[in-house]
């Protein structure tokens, strides 16, 4: 029988809400919940109400994309013994523009996540809870508006930055970025240079936007020099001709 002093909030979770959740995981004292989104407010509801958790506070809500996820950029191969050499790619999708980005899979992940960050001040505890949308082309998960009214502008954010659509909110419009504004900035494949570019245009008096021409996409990647005494006797000693 377990002993319910030693029973984790992992193995909690698992064993009364094992049929409504994928998979529940612990790492570095951190306890996350999978969940889909059909379950996703039963999983919210149950996390607030139930006594042995009594996650009251909701924390934050937030978005998570997973395209390109796992790839990388780095020339790892070419070290030298000063760091790193500047061979990178650049092939990650946000370094080019909207009309010849390439085609970034997502690793077999769905690309799109909606993540909420719950706290128990009753039992002092934290749990994640991460839901992945179905739907890559139109990401839609369950707004938690109506378990936790503060929400509301988490959610936004997340539509506002990733497109996540949120249903059932109450006002699901932008927060952060113009009325006007193109895209979800947090996406991956979103341009680093951005869609559009604002400047003053003398002859119309007024401020005006237009597609980006004054930046052309590029690699920005920090090389890496390595400070290592070391290397510098080891010259020494080759200069020498010593072994």
């Amino acid at each position: 029988m377990t002993d319910p002093a030693t029973t984790t909030l992992a193995q909690k979770i698992g064993a009364q809400l094992g049929d409504k959740i994928v998979a529940v995981s612990e790492a570095l004292g951190e306890t996350t919940v999978e969940v889909l989104p059909e379950n996703w407010l039963a999983v919210a509801r149950a996390l607030r109400d139930r006594d042995e958790f009594h996650f009251e506070l909701l924390v934050d809500v937030s978005g998570v994309d997973y395209l390109s996820y796992g790839q990388v950029e780095w020339d790892t191969t070419d070290v030298s013994a000063t760091g790193f050499s500047r061979g990178v790619e650049g092939e990650g999708p946000g370094r080019f523009q909207w009309s010849n980005r390439p085609l970034v899979g997502a690793g077999g992940h769905k690309r799109f996540v909606a993540v909420a960050h719950l706290l128990s001040i009753k039992n002092n505890q934290r749990v994640r809870i991460r839901c992945h949308a179905q739907d890559d082309a139109l990401p839609v998960v369950p707004s938690l508006t109506d378990l936790w009214p503060g929400a509301n502008w988490f959610e936004r954010e997340a539509f506002d930055l990733f497109g996540i659509v949120f249903e059932g909110h109450p006002d699901l419009r932008r927060i952060l970025t113009d009325y006007g504004f193109v895209g979800h900035p947090f996406r991956k494949d979103f341009p680093l240079i951005g869609n559009v570019e604002v400047r003053y245009d003398e002859t119309l008096k007024r401020v005006i936007y237009e597609p980006v021409t004054s930046v052309e996409p590029r690699v920005l990647v920090p090389r890496t020099v390595r400070n290592d005494s070391r290397y510098d006797q080891a010259q020494a000693e080759s200069a020498l001709g010593k072994k």
